[in-house]
């Protein structure tokens, strides 16, 4: 990082806004939070679950899978949680429910934590952060990434890759040479799995895994890559912390569901917080970070108007 560039965290302390033993409180791991979350996330889920169940045979159907899917592809805010192991003070929880939601999403956990840590590391840098989402050239673009199309013809991809035993040449620059073999067992064990699942819905003539689980997924990724974008999108490409993340301020309901992940610029900040503890953290750097009161809708108003030339692009 350029030695010019003052983290928020630092700052702040150096301010005298969060002290040291503040922030070691707010690091704190525990079970219980994360449990609590899960109970009434997964209550939730078969909630939505039951909704699909109760529309089959009508049209109702449809908005019912999608509010499902919507439930269902926020597994990755869970996983995200998993893979820094804040979630859960046990690090065995995390490794089992990370890679749990990982199968849900189709998103490998090892290759996932892997390829998390460099987006941390090189936050918004092009050519180096492997989670980079660029800035739309046109409105046509901007509508494409939302579609989840080309994030899912990337990821089968990506899952086939591995599970051929090939790595890409930016995924050779994160994961460790030590690491190669278990990130490929791990995408052929993935496929195995959803080829077994094929399978057995064919021979038992039930498609329960097509209407409650992957068709719901694919229908709600839409709503997580739209949600993915307001976090660094239309954010200037530069290592600046106080700059290149925002936080965007969401009902009760959406932090719920997004496992407090709308905090995102103090997550960057202070990774190692979990993520019941980021709302405290959120008071304590007022000021010191960059905040889309709009909360999602905003942050997309903002990255429309760079698109369409009527507000300055932020990275120019």
């Amino acid at each position: 990082m350029a030695e010019d560039v003052l983290t928020p965290i630092t700052q702040a302390m150096n301010e005298g806004a969060l002290s040291r033993r503040e922030l070691k409180r707010l690091m704190r791991r525990s079970n219980v939070p994360g449990l609590v979350h899960l109970a009434f996330w997964m209550l939730a889920m078969i909630g939505t679950g039951f909704l699909v169940w109760l529309s089959m045979g009508s049209w109702w159907i449809i908005p019912a899978m999608f509010v499902h899917g919507i439930l269902m592809v926020h597994h990755f805010s869970l996983q995200h949680e998993c893979v820094h192991y804040t979630a859960f003070r046990t690090r065995w929880l995390n490794e089992i429910i990370g890679n749990y939601c990982g199968i849900v999403i189709m998103l490998p956990n090892k290759f996932f934590r892997y390829e998390h840590c460099d987006h941390h590391t090189y936050t918004q840098l092009t050519g180096k952060d492997p989670e980079l989402i660029e800035l739309p050239i046109g409105l046509a673009d901007y509508l494409r990434y939302i579609s989840s199309f080309p994030y899912w013809k990337a990821k089968f991809s990506e899952l086939g890759r591995h599970a051929a035993g090939r790595l890409s040449e930016s995924e050779r620059r994160f994961i460790p040479k030590e690491e190669h073999k278990a990130v490929f067992w791990e995408a052929r064990a993935m496929a195995a799995l959803y080829a077994a699942i094929l399978l057995a819905s064919a021979w038992a003539d039930w498609w329960g895994a097509v209407w409650y689980w992957w068709l719901p997924v694919f229908m709600g990724e839409p709503v997580m890559r739209a949600i993915r974008m307001t976090e660094h999108v239309g954010r200037p490409n530069i290592r600046d912390m106080k700059e290149n993340t925002r936080t965007n301020l969401v009902t009760t309901p959406m932090r719920l569901l997004c496992w407090n992940m709308n905090y995102h610029a103090e997550h960057h900040y202070a990774s190692s917080v979990p993520f019941h503890a980021l709302p405290k953290l959120h008071k304590k750097l007022e000021g010191y970070i960059f905040v889309e009161n709009r909360g999602y809708l905003g942050a997309h108003i903002d990255i429309i108007s760079q698109i369409i030339g009527r507000a300055p692009r932020s990275d120019s």
